[in-house]
């Protein structure tokens, strides 16, 4: 059976993917070349930091004030082949979008993991839940962003 404290370092884990996603989406929108595509990379950052914001809040109702306040390793390396990625193709808006993709699937099977597990309050699994499910939308609407570019 998995402890509180154990619960509470996965979500702490989701934070922490909730940051690299609000930085990668930053850096998408960053090397991308068409407006529409950086407003829509811009506007998942700017989700993504309200998801980090309502999690920051329930950890700390729940004693872990020790929170993340930047991403993973994993993280920022993946952000430096964003820009590399951006650097040698010639499609920066494809190159964005593949690594958005390859970005939300990691965080979608994530969450998964996390809901999972047993002991999470209520309110924690509410809000991971409502986070989960904005996150598989925003998969698949960056998967048919993605087939609609490659035929134009």
């Amino acid at each position: 059976m998995e402890t509180r404290i154990e619960n509470g370092q996965k979500v702490e884990g989701i934070l922490e993917k909730s940051i690299d996603a609000e930085k990668g989406f930053e850096t998408a929108a960053e090397n991308s070349k068409s407006i529409s595509l950086k407003n829509y990379f811009l506007e998942k950052s700017r989700q993504r930091g309200s998801f980090i914001a309502e999690l920051k809040i329930e950890l700390y109702k729940r004693d872990f004030t020790e929170a993340h306040s930047s991403g993973s390793l994993t993280g920022d390396v993946h952000r430096v082949w964003m820009d590399i990625k951006s650097a040698l193709t010639g499609d920066n808006d494809e190159a964005m979008l593949e690594e958005s993709i390859r970005g939300e699937k990691i965080a979608f099977k994530e969450f998964e993991q996390v809901l999972e597990t047993e002991y999470l309050s209520l309110e924690m699994r509410n809000l991971l839940s409502k986070q989960y499910s904005i996150i598989k939308n925003d998969l698949e609407t960056i998967k048919t962003i993605e087939d609609i570019q490659k035929y134009f």
